[in-house]
């Protein structure tokens, strides 16, 4: 009797272990592995696919899971009242020495805390645990019991359901079915382990991660700024414009009026080329120019993207909070980040970075801090644009040639200034050690 009743309880810890496994492989599980799995002639991924794609399949799967669990983990408890507890009675009376109902309370508690412990362990937590840790294996394998439990607690389903979505209408919430939903963070996660695993190449690991860091990324630390730009006045005579454009390694100018915070459009070189081809009267510079949209510089690089997708463009002016020119963006400058560094016409003569002796590295002043950041292997917050910037906000004025700064473990030695702007600088991680005590000092 007692051997049939241990028998009966593991098999229901068991169920309830099963029911865990499939609510939480099911939410863990991603439906690209599954469909793969599916297309290879995997009966149970064939099963399964269905239920992943559709967030009220998912919803239902949940639930019959969920009334299991509720249902295995009550019959296990009045089970257990009902056939260990009493036969523990008589112990406990004779142990203790104490009345019939004391030592039946006594016994139903010793057996509730028993049944509670195993329960937890061996129903919950262990199959949690090998749930999120092997999904894909475990959501299809609990497919198997899942199918009669379905269609067996399927009017428990309809009424339980449809009573949550009428409650959750009542406290004026929106019913959002079950789906597979992943922050930036989690996502960047799961590129990091598909590149462990060897699903991914470091180059596409590496494009993946800049991708999902688009929106922390902003105009102003993509642009050219505008003391790199090379603009031209729009009373400037087509014969001259020709000129500058010949002499120039450029391919586009912007054109300004009075002053260059007064942009009013951008020239390309393709189109003075076909004026000089096709026409050889004199036209106002003004006629031969393009118009050119604005972004403010706060504006984040996702946010760009689709400027140029729904402007039809690919370069931009970017304007500061006063309306001046803060400088170009271009669709290059916004794939360079995407994509590492493709080059840009306009920043043609730009200096490259060079390894230095002594772990040292030289950096071009006007790097941008994220890049800057990310090739020192350090996180920077900030809310500079430059790597000379940044040098300057740590002094608080106008650095001059040779003046260092310790920056978060790194430091930084102005190289060269040159027309009231920072031109190199010299970057050499620091160790712990020698951080603190330049800190302290």
């Amino acid at each position: 009797m007692v051997l049939v009743a241990i028998f009966i309880i593991s098999g229901l810890i068991l169920a309830n272990a099963v029911y865990v496994a499939a609510e939480f492989s099911a939410v863990s599980v991603r439906a690209s592995r599954v469909h793969m799995l599916a297309g290879n002639g995997n009966r149970l991924a064939k099963k399964l696919l269905p239920i992943l794609n559709s967030p009220v399949a998912l919803d239902q799967h949940i639930a019959t899971c969920q009334i299991g669990i509720t249902l295995s983990s009550l019959v296990i408890g009045a089970y257990a009242q009902a056939n260990f507890a009493v036969l523990l009675v008589p112990f406990f009376a004779s142990w203790t020495n104490i009345q019939i109902v004391a030592a039946e309370s006594l016994s139903a508690g010793f057996v509730l805390i028993i049944l509670a412990g195993l329960q937890l362990l061996l129903g919950e937590l262990i199959p949690k645990s090998l749930a999120l840790q092997y999904p894909t294996p475990m959501a299809l394998y609990t497919m198997l019991p899942m199918a009669p439990s379905a269609l067996l607690f399927r009017p428990f389903n309809t009424i339980l359901n449809g009573s949550s979505l009428g409650l959750l209408r009542l406290l004026g919430a929106s019913p959002h079915g079950h789906r597979h939903i992943h922050s930036p963070e989690e996502i960047e996660l799961l590129i990091a382990d598909s590149r462990e695993g060897g699903l991914l190449k470091p180059d596409e690991h590496r494009r993946l991660q800049r991708a999902l860091r688009l929106n922390l990324w902003q105009a102003r630390q993509l642009m050219v700024p505008r003391t790199h730009l090379k603009a031209i006045d729009v009373n400037t005579p087509l014969d001259q414009a020709v000129t500058i454009v010949t002499q120039g390694s450029y391919s586009q100018f912007p054109v300004y009026q009075d002053s260059i915070d007064n942009i009013v459009g951008i020239l390309h070189a393709k189109d003075l080329a076909r004026w000089c081809v096709t026409n050889n009267t004199a036209v106002p510079l003004v006629d031969v120019i393009h118009p050119l949209s604005s972004l403010h510089e706060s504006v984040t690089a996702d946010r760009v993207l689709r400027h140029f997708r729904e402007q039809g463009v690919q370069q931009a002016l970017v304007v500061d909070e006063f309306g001046g020119t803060a400088g170009l963006v271009t669709l290059k400058d916004v794939l360079s980040e995407l994509l590492g560094d493709i080059g840009n016409e306009l920043q043609s003569n730009d200096p490259a970075t060079e390894i230095l002796p002594n772990g040292r590295i030289r950096l071009p002043g006007r790097m941008p801090v994220h890049k800057a950041a990310r090739l020192l292997n350090v996180k920077w917050e900030t809310e500079v644009a430059t790597l000379g910037g940044l040098v300057t906000a740590e002094l608080e004025r106008l650095p001059e040639g040779g003046e260092q700064v310790v920056v978060d473990n790194v430091e930084l030695t102005v190289e060269k200034v040159a027309e009231h702007a920072v031109q190199f600088i010299i970057a050499r991680r620091l160790n712990i050690t020698k951080a603190q005590t330049t800190t302290d000092a």
